[in-house]
């Protein structure tokens, strides 16, 4: 490739004759490995050979050639079976037994939680109970407690307080407490 972006005709004309050869190769594993035969590899094989010609100066010659053509292959090839409608079906059901199935979540999270939220002062406790536990809407919290919804004209805002009892770890409250039979209507 070196030479033949020199100008050595010839040399280009070598390399594309040992390019079609292996390039041939690598179109054809491809579509096997998508389920489909051999009969379009041409296809792909000219696709990538011109596409090569056209970028052949987007190539580092300060690199080796086979990584930047197989990316170039690969491309092509994705590109052929797209524009003939490929679409790879999984049938879930072939996977059911490996599948994780629901797990509640265990009692000491919940524990946890609550003794976080224990953790808490008063009025933060109420905010984040009200909102993430009950369901409230910040906007009804902070009309309760005389508070913004999310602006700041009283110099406060209605929003669930980071815990500052573990700052590093994140729980999702609405699901390690039960839930208020309130906020479930």
């Amino acid at each position: 490739m070196r030479s033949a972006r020199g100008g050595d005709d010839e040399a280009y004309r070598r390399l594309l004759r040992h390019l079609a050869l292996w390039l041939r190769v690598v179109a054809r594993r491809g579509l096997a490995r998508a389920g489909r035969g051999a009969e379009d590899s041409e296809d792909i094989v000219q696709d990538t050979l011109l596409a090569m010609h056209l970028k052949r100066d987007t190539w580092d010659d300060s690199q080796p050639l086979e990584p930047w053509l197989r990316a170039i292959v690969h491309h092509k090839v994705v590109d052929h079976l797209r524009r003939r409608g490929f679409r790879e079906h999984l049938d879930i059901a072939d996977y059911a037994e490996s599948l994780a199935a629901f797990q509640p979540v265990e009692e000491s999270a919940s524990a946890d939680a609550r003794q976080m939220l224990r953790a808490l002062p008063e009025r933060q406790r109420t905010i984040v109970e009200a909102i993430s536990i009950e369901g409230h809407s910040a906007r009804d919290v902070g009309q309760r407690l005389g508070m913004s919804e999310g602006g700041r004209p009283h110099g406060r805002a209605v929003r669930p307080p980071v815990c500052p009892v573990v700052p590093d770890r994140r729980v999702d409250l609405a699901r390690a407490v039960p839930r208020h039979p309130r906020a479930a209507s």
